[in-house]
């Protein structure tokens, strides 16, 4: 007598677009406008239902008419320059820090976190949506570190509010850590370390205490140095890079200072 057979667990479901991000084809927001153009067939049949729920284990994704496979995993950093803005496409026609990969042969990179337009510095990108969320997940408090230049000669006063913050849209900045770096007769330099990452944190932080940002460098993540590389290029993390910066996946997440 033949034993009974057991139909394997099905795996965690997607949504088609989210899928294909996943898989590192293309944006969440391209697959979106793939989906609705009828070019994507779920397990053979078109689909243009963007949110379709997608077992990646079990189902079969097409793109005119080719099977969307899953790209081998890719971290990178990136030095932004400054004046590219961190997203795939832009409504209003600036450019974007994917021109920096033009010309190389990647799957479909998603930026993990976001550096502003006026910002600079160092930028991770990847198709690796598990190691992405560790990163940018709020318990982990991963230490960011930034070079900022500013419009005024610092005294201790001032350091010690950017270390005690305040409140702006009700929302209270403040930072891990600053200290001078070097400074001149009109402006200086601090080092900043953050150990969160709200919207335009620390522009809205000196701007709430009448001090203007002349150039702002994001020059580590964690222990990963942004070092020598050069403005807009790129280069693969190595493993011992990517496991370091994933150390908080085990769940033993540091408290915050």
């Amino acid at each position: 007598m033949k034993p009974p057979r057991f139909a394997q667990p099905n795996g965690p479901r997607t949504g088609l677009a989210r899928a294909l991000s996943k898989l590192g084809f293309c944006s969440r927001s391209e697959a979106w406008r793939l989906i609705e153009s009828g070019r994507v067939r779920l397990n053979g049949v078109p689909c243009r239902d963007a949110e379709r729920p997608v077992d990646l284990r079990r189902d079969r994704v097409e793109v005119d008419g080719q099977p969307v496979a899953a790209a081998s995993k890719i971290h990178l950093v990136l030095n932004k320059p400054r004046g590219l803005v961190t997203t795939t496409s832009d409504e209003r026609g600036r450019d974007t820090v994917y021109q920096c990969f033009e010309g190389k042969a990647l799957p479909f990179l998603s930026p993990v976190g976001r550096l502003d337009q006026a910002s600079e510095g160092l930028l991770l990108f990847t198709n690796d949506t598990a190691w992405a969320a560790v990163i940018t997940a709020p318990e982990t408090h991963l230490d960011k570190t930034y070079h900022v230049q500013i419009d005024c000669v610092p005294d201790e006063s001032l350091l010690l509010r950017l270390r005690e913050g305040v409140f702006s849209d009700g929302e209270r900045l403040g930072v891990q850590r600053a200290t001078v770096l070097r400074q001149g007769t009109r402006n200086a330099w601090l080092e900043i370390v953050l150990d969160e990452g709200r919207n335009r944190h620390i522009r809205r932080l000196l701007e709430a205490l009448n001090i203007a940002v002349l150039r702002l460098v994001r020059v580590a993540i964690g222990s990963l140095q942004l070092g020598t590389l050069a403005k807009g290029a790129s280069r693969e993390l190595t493993p011992a890079e990517v496991s370091a910066l994933s150390r908080f996946s085990s769940g033993a997440a540091r408290p915050r200072r």
